[in-house]
């Protein structure tokens, strides 16, 4: 992008959050529960787990496509 490697860094660190923030907002939208009530209220662990994994995989696919 530039010449400046600290404010390329800066972009694409913005940018992952945000793809991030925007993926999260569909994954609530799409699941058929309340995925946060599940994991709150009703200490649903499994629901955690899910949310986790999905979190992370969403992570890795932004970090192999800023790669």
């Amino acid at each position: 992008m530039t010449e400046h490697p600290l404010l390329n860094a800066a972009v694409f660190a913005t940018l992952g959050v945000a793809l991030f923030t925007f993926a999260g907002a569909i994954l609530l939208k799409l699941t058929p529960l309340k995925l946060w009530r599940e994991i709150v209220e009703a200490r649903n662990v499994a629901a955690a787990i899910f949310a986790g994994a999905v979190a992370i995989g969403i992570a890795l696919i932004i970090a192999a496509a800023m790669h």
